[in-house]
């Protein structure tokens, strides 16, 4: 089923489960990798373990191959912000901080999710800044969860409440023109979810939206310049950036987030569905 205008898919409660069980495969690649994050380790070191942790799963890697993009992560470090290619020459250092965004499909479902890592010793104020990165992208999820449970809420209550957190949290840039969007059948679909601007607005948010709630901040100006590679974004000045996300979906008793292996217990608590037990099983 889908909602006219902007061609959003609804999922049914049992299509969900499906996004779930992506959403874990990628859950335990971004937990791999995490692990794996250290000085001496090469962004192509990392890439491939998201494949093998992918393909052990019986999925598929979502990025590989789309557009063209030729690795199954993203691995954005210090002033990249999002989309760059994991290179064996591009090796962390101490003080480092890397995004790693990844995606699998299973069964026709996908998943997408995003971290943020330091390398080592990293600057406080850094790591802060990944923080209020986190910190947002939980409060624009509760948001979502929030709106749906009131029969009121609208697409852009979940941009305000990122943009809201973000200034809250200090003065960062947030990046204009790329943010979240829906997620099914395909990786992006409509709608796009900025990460800033006034509430109340766009569609309803209502049972059966998936979306990727993904946040990304610098700690500077915001603008950005797209490298010659064609994929590669960075912000303009040279400051570091921070990237997070997490997949999630609403359902008539509350929100699942699809990449967390507690499904966004610990963070939502109540708001959570009773689909995702209370303990989680997984690592």
């Amino acid at each position: 089923m889908r909602r006219p205008q902007l061609d959003i898919q609804l999922k049914t409660p049992d299509q969900i489960e499906k996004m779930r069980a992506a959403g874990l495969v990628v859950a335990e690649a971004l937990r791999r990798m995490r692990e794996a994050v250290a000085p001496g380790v090469s962004t192509a070191d990392l890439d491939a373990i998201a494949e093998s942790t992918i393909r052990e799963a019986g999925a598929v890697p979502s990025f590989k191959g789309y557009h063209g993009f030729p690795a199954s992560i993203c691995s954005s470090v210090n002033r990249q912000i999002v989309h760059a290619i994991p290179s064996p020459k591009q090796v962390l250092r101490e003080g480092d901080l890397i995004s790693i965004d990844c995606g699998a499909v299973l069964n026709g479902w996908h998943g997408d999710s995003a971290i943020t890592v330091g390398v080592g010793d990293v600057d406080p104020a850094l790591l802060k800044m990944a923080q209020v990165a986190e910190d947002a992208m939980w409060a624009g999820i509760a948001a979502a969860a929030r709106g749906s449970a009131s029969g009121k809420g609208r697409l852009t209550d979940i941009s305000h409440a990122v943009e809201t957190a973000v200034r809250k949290g200090g003065r960062y840039g947030i990046v204009d023109g790329y943010g979240g969007h829906g997620i099914g059948t395909e990786m992006h679909q409509d709608p796009h979810v900025l990460n800033h601007g006034r509430p109340g607005k766009g569609p309803r948010l209502v049972p059966g939206m998936a979306l990727a709630i993904e946040p990304m901040i610098t700690m500077a100006s915001p603008r950005t310049v797209e490298l010659a590679d064609g994929w590669t974004v960075v912000t303009r000045d040279g400051s570091v950036a921070a990237h997070v996300e997490h997949s999630m979906a609403l359902l008539p008793d509350g929100v699942w987030v699809l990449t967390a292996f507690d499904g966004g217990r610990a963070r939502l608590g109540d708001l959570v569905t009773a689909r995702q037990p209370a303990a989680s099983t997984a690592s």
